[in-house]
């Protein structure tokens, strides 16, 4: 089954499928040390990563398990990030949610308001019932950013992940149907 990765509006961005020419910016922002400080994978140091990624990418529409979308602002084009969901398992209505922003575009609400769009996009189109979303227990600021558009944290998972070779813990955070609440702020498909 076919998943159509789809192209998202909100106010200030523009949601897209990824692009053959997302990589140089996609490969800068997984290289960096500090943006990737929290994944429990180490940065990349070869752009053919981000080939494989955009490849995959388009893979995970093929083959219905997923969609994620290059972020840009809508005012310029700049390269915002990514966010995405994996995992879509339609049998238990659920799947996971990604994202990473380069460093220049945090704190602006951009990664709350590309996972809103999302989300959105995923409960009106996908059937959901859960989303689920990991983050390192010492990113804060994801962890807000999940808390603003309604995820509840359910748990730490305890020394799970190996991250800069320094073992760390995640929370676990999940948002149900009847917990999730679109704010007002469109989102147009198309």
């Amino acid at each position: 089954m076919t998943l159509a990765t789809p192209t998202l509006h909100t106010a200030r961005l523009r949601l897209r499928p990824f692009a053959d020419a997302d990589a140089d910016a996609l490969f800068a922002l997984h290289s960096s040390a500090h943006v990737m400080r929290y994944w429990d994978s180490a940065p990349w140091n070869e752009r053919a990563r981000a080939e494989r990624f955009i490849a995959m990418s388009g893979r995970m529409a093929d083959e219905g398990t997923g969609a994620r979308v290059a972020i840009e602002r809508a005012c310029d084009g700049a390269f915002v990030g990514w966010c995405g969901l994996t995992g879509w398992n339609p049998d238990h209505r659920s799947a996971s949610l990604g994202y990473v922003l380069d460093d220049a575009m945090w704190g602006h609400g951009y990664a709350t308001e590309a996972a809103h769009a999302v989300l959105r996009w995923a409960f009106d189109t996908l059937d959901l019932n859960r989303v689920q979303a990991e983050t390192d227990t010492r990113n804060v600021a994801s962890a807000r950013v999940l808390e603003k558009n309604g995820f509840v944290r359910e748990g730490t998972l305890r020394e799970d992940c190996v991250v800069n070779g320094e073992v760390s813990d995640s929370w676990v955070f999940g948002l149900i149907r009847r917990e999730w609440r679109p704010s007002t702020m469109p989102v147009a498909v198309g």
